[in-house]
């Protein structure tokens, strides 16, 4: 009978001593969560980076515009081109800045915890699935590439009625893909 109590002493030591290990292990895999911070801090200086520099573009467009208004600079050639083009170019950064903080927002609600201060502010940054995060990220990839195609197509010459076919073509098969962009988004 003694024989058998030690025994079960040493298989319930043998236990404790797994279930401490386990403990340890498990404890250190939860709180290795914490690198992803490095993606939320550096996302969010990507995010502010892109804002200031896309800031700074429409500055230097306002400056420009200014200077041809009052003659201060002749009237260049391509001249309401080259302003749309900037504008257009500072949305695309905005739009990205727009992912980098989506994307600092949403890994930090996964990872770490809750964001408190955004309670009752609105829905657009709360995410609670990984899917729920592509799916906001992806959306505004895509309108990044929209403006960043119709920037693009401001300084496109077309040359022939085939090439102007191309275009409208492409004109259609974007809003096409945001059609059905919007409608899987609804379901």
């Amino acid at each position: 009978m003694a024989h058998d109590t030690e025994e079960t002493v040493k298989q319930f030591k043998s236990k404790e001593e797994i279930g401490i290990i386990e403990s340890l292990f498990e404890g250190t895999i939860w709180r290795s969560r914490f690198i992803v911070l490095l993606a939320v801090i550096f996302g969010l200086l990507g995010a502010v980076i892109l804002f200031i520099v896309a800031s700074m573009d429409i500055w230097q467009v306002a400056v420009d515009s200014f200077q041809v208004i009052m003659h201060i600079i002749p009237h260049p050639d391509h001249f309401h081109e080259d302003i749309v083009a900037g504008i257009i170019g500072a949305v695309d950064l905005y739009l990205i800045a727009v992912v980098m903080f989506i994307f600092s927002f949403g890994i930090y609600e996964l990872f770490i915890s809750h964001i408190d201060e955004a309670e009752g502010h609105g829905q657009i940054l709360a995410i609670s699935s990984l899917d729920q995060l592509k799916d906001k990220i992806a959306k505004v990839i895509v309108m990044v590439l929209v403006v960043n195609f119709f920037q693009r197509v401001l300084h496109t010459q077309f040359t022939t009625p085939l090439e102007m076919l191309y275009f409208a073509g492409s004109i259609t098969a974007l809003a096409v893909g945001l059609f059905f962009l919007n409608k899987v988004g609804k379901h």
